[in-house]
Formats: C-alpha cells, structure tokens, sequence
C-alpha cells in the first residue's frame, strides 16, 4: 500500500507543492528527500528550516498518513505584534483613544 502526501514550501512571491506517492512507513524525512527541494533551491538551507504537518510543527523521523501536508517553516522576517505595537505607537491622536488626546 502506498501514501499519497504533499510537501509544500512558500518563498516570497512563489510558493511550490509537491504531490508524492510514498511507501508505508514513510517519514517527513523521507517526503522531503523524494520532493528533491534541495535541488530545486539551492540557495535554501532546507536541513535548518523547521517542519511541520498540516501546520503542526514536528521532527523529520515522525510517520506519515495517506493525505498529509508536509510543511517547511522558513524564519520569520519580523514578529507580527511587534511590528503591530510599533504602529500602534505612532499614531498617538488616533480618534478612538479614551483619553481624548
């Protein structure tokens, strides 16, 4: 019997899926290794980059069921609420403060 998964990897303007079929047993390790993304993107460190399944991180050992989407994290640019809180502070005459200033 064999596994029908996905590996996906988002790039900055481009994003690549890929559709396997595997054997039973197979690992996110092994997705990856059959994706041949190292190839693809030479340029990308992909052992550093964290992994995940249907947006769960996990490790490269854990087994696969048929379906699975197998995700590549890249590192974040910038946090999200940081650069939020940063905006948040540069408008100090917003219309809704409580203070009235």
């Amino acid at each position: 019997m064999s596994l029908r998964v996905s590996v996906a990897l988002a790039l900055p303007g481009r994003q690549e899926v890929v559709e396997l079929e595997l054997a039973d047993g197979a690992t996110v390790g092994d997705a990856l290794a059959a994706a041949a993304l190292a190839r693809r993107f030479p340029e990308l460190e992909l052992g550093a980059l964290e992994v995940g399944v249907w947006s769960r991180p996990c490790d490269r050992s854990t087994p696969l069921r048929d379906g699975d989407r197998v995700e590549l994290y890249r590192a974040l640019q910038a946090d999200a609420k940081a650069e939020r809180r940063a905006r948040a502070r540069l408008r100090t005459s917003s219309p809704r403060s409580r203070s009235g200033r």
